[in-house]
């Protein structure tokens, strides 16, 4: 028999819907249908591919994403039009061009969208047919969506940890030739993961996206805080810092470069590309405010998609990095990619979340030479471990966790830390 409490994710959308059955003509669903592609299609890094396709349509519905128990994901939000769902689905297609659920009846069978209060029950009633049906789920993995009233509480614990044992730091690394690479930066950052381990196992700060956005801006004057006390004696000349776009026109952010940044040090703002779809204002303002100072911008979580879409010529960052996926397999030897690529020059252009030499081939294949990722984290430890005196006593694992921590107990157990601190080049 099936525990009645498993079913975490089904559960919290029937308790949703009760919430709004008052209400109904506000909103809609739309449901994709995920379980029905073929299983390498479905598996966990994917799912979270196709929903990043789906982010546009979030933002715009002020909607929520619930990932379901068998791989189904919902977005329950208002206005949910068939444009955008169009062209996310238009999107799949060219990345999952053998699986035919998404070309039959012009993919009509992948994603459903229920429209309030006309389909209101059809849907009630689908979800209580998954739990009565005994859909598996770990429910281990499972969490609620943060929600707005307890964002003060969310707020105040996170004014009471200690971030500097939070931050981390990955490397860079330009490639000039066989056997020949230097770190081109160091990017500090806050990883979700290690963030959200510091709060109830329950909640989820990620799924409200909005609501992160709000948390993500004081997390950054937080991060800058945390160098003053980060126990590092080599800093890089350039490093990257994760922001929001609005922060660079703080006064934390003024304080921060005035007081850090000097000796030569010169900061890289990565800002995300949706945060400069929706203020383009304040993008061009904070773009003229750090290239003034000889600091540079860049343009995160871009996609081969993304810049076929965009103009970066008028953005004009100083980079841009592109986050590698397995689905980007399917572009190789895209002429339209490649002319930008081109266009924007090679040489500005990062891939990120390198997880092996495919995508290391599928970058320089496109003219690229600049990565980052743990495939080059790995190629980074093995050179500092073959010139420290204790190379064969500390693992790999280890040597990265401490290299990538700026503090720390675990950092501290390093007998030669200036190793940790070396750059190539």
């Amino acid at each position: 028999m099936v525990k009645a409490g498993i079913f975490a994710a089904e559960r919290y959308l029937l308790d949703s819907l009760n919430r709004i059955a008052k209400n109904q003509s506000a909103y809609s669903v739309l449901y994709v249908n995920v379980s029905k592609l073929k299983p390498k299609n479905r598996h966990p890094e994917f799912v979270k591919v196709l929903a990043r396709l789906f982010d546009d349509l979030v933002g715009a519905a002020d909607g929520t994403l619930i990932v379901l128990s068998n791989s189904d994901f919902v977005i329950l939000g208002k206005n949910i039009t068939s444009e955008i769902v169009n062209k996310a689905v238009k999107k799949l297609r060219k990345g999952l061009a053998s699986d035919p659920l998404l070309f039959a009846h012009d993919g009509e069978d992948f994603t459903k969208v229920y429209v309030f209060p006309d389909d209101f029950i059809e849907l009630y009633q689908h979800i209580e047919s998954l739990i009565a049906d005994n859909v598996p789920v770990d429910l281990s993995s499972y969490k609620y969506p943060v929600e707005a009233a307890q964002m003060d509480g969310v707020i105040e614990h996170l004014n009471n940890i200690n971030v500097t044992e939070l931050v981390k730091r990955q490397s860079v690394i330009h490639f000039e030739g066989t056997n020949n690479f230097k770190t081109l930066f160091q990017e500090f950052f806050i990883a979700v993961k290690d963030l959200s381990s510091q709060f109830d196992k329950n909640i989820d700060l990620v799924a409200n996206k909005w609501l992160f956005l709000y948390l993500t801006q004081i997390l950054d004057k937080k991060t800058m805080s945390a160098f003053d006390f980060a126990d590092v004696k080599n800093w890089p000349e350039f490093f990257a810092l994760n922001l929001n776009l609005s922060t660079i026109q703080t006064k934390e952010f003024v304080d921060f470069s005035s007081d850090f940044l000097k000796m030569g040090r010169k900061i890289i703002a990565e800002v995300q590309m949706m945060d400069v779809f929706n203020s383009l204002n304040v993008y061009f303002e904070a773009r003229e405010t750090l290239q003034k100072n000889g600091n540079k911008i860049l343009i995160d979580a871009a996609s081969p998609e993304m810049l076929k879409m965009l103009n970066i010529a008028r953005l004009k960052p100083d980079m841009i990095k592109i986050f590698w996926n397995p689905m980007m397999e399917f572009e190789e030897n895209n002429g339209e990619f490649k002319q930008i690529i081109d266009n924007f020059g090679a040489d500005k252009v990062i891939l990120a979340k390198v997880t092996n030499d495919k995508a290391l081939r599928w970058g320089i294949g496109y003219g690229i030479r600049s990565f980052q990722g743990p495939y080059i984290d790995n190629l980074e430890v093995a050179l500092i471990q073959s010139k420290c005196p204790n190379g064969k006593v500390c693992t790999t694992v280890d040597c990265l966790k401490r290299k990538r921590l700026i503090a720390g107990f675990f950092r501290d157990g390093c007998e030669y830390k200036e190793n940790l601190e070396k750059l190539l080049g």
